[in-house]
């Protein structure tokens, strides 16, 4: 046997180790192995429930681009990607090939998968980037080759030029992102943040005004018509888009809004408010913002004290007390943020309570937010109605945490606010309530496909017994 038929023998045994071949099964596109092994060890039935729920996720991935997160059993993200279609992209993974690759050890840990779409391939690789260096997956760096990727740099200057280069040694005072596979999509990427956060691009700083002015892209600092301060304010959130501090991008320039508004400079703070827009457009992937008139309806219905960019919804799902579990979904300007998504298995009450329920799984979610000091949503809605929402608002008491709540209730659609009597009541034309409809179906949805797949779990392993 020659050199090549040997090392081709060696990988297939390897190969078949890692996936013991007892048949294939041609799912559309997808061909799955059964007895799949996680971790050197074969479980076959927990591949056939796994891997079933899994095939189903993909073949119902949109065909737009997006993110999406590849998670193992224990559901840490392992790999971030982006796709111009989110469900060729993932199917791709699962296709049988004649060699061993990097790509099979990750497939060999795949226990799940989630996404979010973008309104194009630039936002998506933004949106990549953010969420790889928030959740640090040990196959995006593992799958990196010594290729010179190109970084996005900041310069130190007093007007820093923001610029898309391949460095060969990193200056001393630069900051440097990256790196990036793909320098046409970080271009595009730039494009998009800089029609929000104007910045530089020229170099050498000139002495008169350049087009980018003219169609703005540049504020001129090189004119004086920007001060060094609001110029440095544009790039730090430039930094922190890049860095995926997006609460903090937001609460910042909520802050920034409300200093400007209370000292009467309205056109800067309309200005602040309009980059807001764009920044939920741009991590929600929509389109468009027409999410504005729900929310403002809403602020004035409910008495927010601002139109809600965040929503978080909660639901309960269980059959007469058993395998109880608790959802909740993220919706950001409007749109499903999934990356926030959270599931809940019932700890601390048994039977039937879905008063006890929901303020266990409120506890655990806002604890934790006031623990990390992360942010607060706008707006907390409970599937339910008046009982449900007093045990969540009892809940968020004990905490010492105030943020805005109510109950949307299925029968009627009656709105149940926190300390008053009568429900609210709103057209079904009504925006608003189209809004919060969205909002609570959807965590509705995410709890009974949690409570059906622990259902699914449970009965694989009875049988398996």
């Amino acid at each position: 046997m020659d050199t090549k038929s040997e090392e081709y023998l060696v990988k297939s045994i390897s190969r078949l180790a890692r996936y013991p071949l007892k048949s294939q099964r041609d799912f559309g596109d997808l061909k799955f192995r059964e007895g799949f092994a996680f971790h050197g060890t074969i479980h076959s039935s927990r591949f056939t429930s796994s891997m079933m729920i899994l095939k189903e996720k993909i073949r119902m991935l949109p065909l737009t681009s997006g993110v999406y997160l590849m998670k193992n059993a224990k559901g840490r993200v392992i790999y971030v990607g982006k796709a111009i279609s989110l469900r060729k992209r993932v199917q791709s993974y699962f296709r049988l090939t004649k060699t061993l690759t990097k790509t099979d050890h990750l497939v060999g840990e795949i226990d799940d998968i989630d996404y979010q779409e973008t309104a194009s391939e630039a936002e998506a690789l933004l949106l990549e980037a953010s969420l790889v260096k928030e959740y640090k997956p040990k196959y995006n760096v593992e799958l990196r080759d010594d290729k010179s990727y190109p970084y996005i740099v900041i310069t130190n200057e007093p007007f820093p030029r923001i610029s898309v280069e391949r460095p060969r040694v990193k200056q001393e005072g630069n900051r440097y992102y990256g790196p990036y596979v793909t320098p046409r999509l970080v271009r595009e990427a730039l494009t998009i943040i800089r029609k929000i956060f104007n910045f530089r691009t020229c170099h050498p700083l000139p002495e008169k005004e350049c087009l980018d002015f003219h169609i703005g892209l540049c504020e001129g600092p090189c004119l004086g018509k920007m001060s060094q301060e609001e110029y440095r304010r544009n790039i730090n959130n430039v930094c922190l888009i890049l860095e995926g501090k997006k609460d903090e991008l937001y609460r910042s320039l909520r802050q920034q809004m409300e200093t400007m508004t209370k000292a009467q400079h309205y056109e800067k703070a309309a200005k602040i408010r309009d980059q807001l827009r764009a920044i939920g457009a741009l991590y929600s992937g929509t389109k468009d913002i027409n999410y504005t008139k729900e929310a403002e309806q809403l602020k004035m219905v409910l008495g927010l004290p601002r139109p809600p960019e965040r929503i978080e919804a909660f639901d309960i799902s269980n059959i007469m007390g058993q395998q109880a579990t608790g959802s909740m979904v993220s919706f950001l300007n409007g749109k499903p943020d999934k990356n926030h998504y959270r599931r809940f298995r019932i700890k601390s009450v048994e039977g039937i309570d879905d008063f006890g329920m929901i303020a266990e799984i409120v506890t655990r979610r806002y604890r934790r937010l006031r623990d990390e000091g992360s942010s607060y949503p706008d707006l907390i809605v409970i599937d339910g109605g008046k009982g449900q929402l007093s045990s969540a608002c009892q809940a968020l008491e004990k905490l010492g945490i105030d943020i805005p709540m109510i109950a949307l209730a299925k029968r009627e659609e009656e709105i149940f606010l926190p300390h008053r009597r009568i429900p609210v009541r709103l057209n079904e034309d009504s925006l608003g309530l189209q809004l919060l409809q969205r909002v609570r179906n959807e965590a509705h949805r995410f709890a009974v496909n949690y409570h059906r797949l622990l259902r699914g779990k449970d009965v694989f392993k009875r049988r398996a017994k």
